[in-house]
C-alpha cells in the first residue's frame, strides 16, 4: 500500500503500477531549498513501477528548478526504475530539455601526464606558423627594400607630401607628450639617484647619472616606446581599415604600388620624426635633471651645465642618434606589415593593431640591448 504525498511543489498518487508525481507551483531558484527538502520525502516503490512526472500544473520553472527536477529523475533511473516526463508546456520543456541533453559529467577526468603526440603536434603547429610568419616578413622586407631602391634611383617616385604629413602627425603632434614624459622621467631618475648617492656623500654625481642615462638610453628608448604606442598603432589601424574597405584592392586594380603609396612614406616619415623627437626628449630630460639638481642639492644652473659637459661625451649624444632611426624603422615596418595582414571582420583590426604595438616594443628593447653590447665592445 503506497502512501500519497502532497505539498506546495508536487503531489503523488499510485494507480495501475504507475507512480505519478504531479509537479505544480513555482520551481525557481528562490524555492530550491524547500523543493529539495520536499523531494526527500519520496517513498520506495516496486522495481517494476513506472514513475511519471506529470507537469501540467507547473506554473514557472528556471534552470535551477529544472536541474533539481532532472537530478531526481536521474536518481530513479540510477536505481533501476522506469521514469518519464509528461505534460510539459513548450517554454518549460525547452529548459528541462537543455538539462536532459547536457553532459552528465561537468568536470570530466583529465588524464594525468603528458601526451607525447599532443606535444609534438603542438610543436609542429608552432613551428609551421612561425615559419609562415617569417616567410611573410621576409617577402615584405624584400619588397620594401626593392621599393626603397627604386625610389632613390628615381626620387620623383617618392611622395614627399605624404612623407611630410607623417612627419607632422608622428613628430610635431607628439612633441607635448614626449616632452612631458621625458621631463617627469628625468625628475624620477634624478630623485632616486640622489637618495642612493646621499648614503655615500656623493649627491653631486647625480648629475652624471642623469645626464648619461638620458642621453644614452632613456631619451631614445622612452620616445620610441611612446611612438610605437601612438604612431605604430595608428599605422596598423589606418592600413587595416583600408584592407577591410577593400580600398587597397581597388588601388592595386588601378595599378598603384601599395608599398610606394602606403609603406615607404610611413617608414621614411617616422625615420625623420623619431630622431627629432629624441633630440627634444634629451634636451627636456636634461632640463628636468637640472631642476632636480637645483631643488635637491642647491646646484646652480651654470654649475649643472658644466657638470653635464664634463660627464658626457660626443659619443653619448651620437648613441641615441644612431638608435633612433633604427627604432623608427622597426616600428614603421612592423606596423605596416601587420596592417596589411588585416582581413575579415573589424575585430581583426584590433588584434593586428595590438600585435603591431607589442611586437614593436619587443623589437625596440631587443635592439637596444644589442646596441648596448656593441657600443660597450667598441668603447663608445
Amino acid at each position: 500500500m503506497h502512501k500519497d504525498l502532497c505539498n506546495d511543489y508536487f503531489c503523488t498518487s499510485f494507480n495501475n503500477d504507475i507512480y505519478e508525481v504531479g509537479v505544480h507551483g513555482n520551481w525557481t531558484i528562490k524555492n530550491i531549498a524547500k523543493i529539495e527538502e520536499a523531494l526527500e520525502t519520496f517513498i520506495e516503490v516496486d522495481e517494476n513501477t513506472l514513475i511519471r512526472f506529470n507537469c501540467n500544473g507547473l506554473k514557472d520553472i528556471d534552470t535551477s528548478g529544472a536541474w533539481v527536477l532532472y537530478k531526481k529523475y536521474q536518481s530513479f533511473l540510477d536505481q533501476g526504475y522506469k521514469s518519464e516526463f509528461q505534460g510539459f508546456r513548450e517554454k518549460h520543456f525547452r529548459i528541462v530539455k537543455t538539462i536532459l541533453e547536457s553532459p552528465k559529467e561537468h568536470c570530466p577526468d583529465v588524464p594525468f601526464g603528458i601526451n607525447l603526440k599532443d606535444v609534438l603536434t603542438r610543436l609542429g603547429e608552432l613551428t609551421f606558423n612561425g615559419c609562415s610568419h617569417l616567410h611573410g616578413a621576409l617577402i615584405f622586407l624584400g619588397r620594401l627594400f626593392f621599393t626603397f631602391f627604386q625610389s632613390f634611383l628615381n626620387p620623383r617616385r617618392l611622395r614627399f607630401t605624404s612623407i611630410m604629413r607623417h612627419v607632422h602627425e608622428a613628430g610635431l603632434n607628439a612633441i607635448p607628450i614626449v616632452a612631458m614624459i621625458a621631463f617627469l622621467f628625468s625628475i624620477v631618475l634624478a630623485y632616486q639617484g640622489a637618495i642612493q648617492l646621499r648614503q655615500f656623500g656623493a649627491e653631486v654625481f647625480m648629475v652624471n647619472l642623469t645626464a648619461v642615462s638620458v642621453l644614452r638610453e632613456i631619451g631614445v628608448l622612452m620616445t620610441a616606446i611612446l611612438v610605437a604606442g601612438r604612431s605604430g598603432s595608428a599605422f596598423a589601424a589606418e592600413i587595416g581599415v583600408m584592407k577591410i574597405r577593400e580600398e587597397i584592392d581597388a588601388l592595386e586594380t588601378m595599378g598603384a604600388d601599395i608599398f610606394e603609396l602606403l609603406v615607404v612614406p610611413r617608414v621614411l616619415g617616422l625615420m625623420i620624426a623619431l630622431p627629432l623627437l629624441t633630440i627634444i626628449a634629451n634636451i627636456v630630460g636634461l632640463i628636468g635633471g637640472g631642476v632636480m639638481s637645483w631643488v635637491l642639492i642647491d646646484m646652480p644652473p651654470i654649475m649643472y651645465v658644466e657638470r653635464v659637459l664634463a660627464a658626457v661625451t660626443t659619443g653619448s649624444y651620437w648613441v641615441s642618434m644612431i638608435k633612433a632611426p633604427i627604432f623608427a624603422f622597426l616600428i614603421a615596418t612592423v606596423s605596416t606589415f601587420r596592417g596589411l595582414q588585416v582581413s575579415g571582420a573589424a575585430d581583426s583590426i584590433g588584434r593586428f593593431t595590438t600585435l603591431a604595438v607589442v611586437q614593436s616594443i619587443f623589437l625596440i628593447i631587443v635592439a637596444d640591448a644589442v646596441f648596448t653590447v656593441i657600443f660597450i665592445k667598441v668603447g663608445i
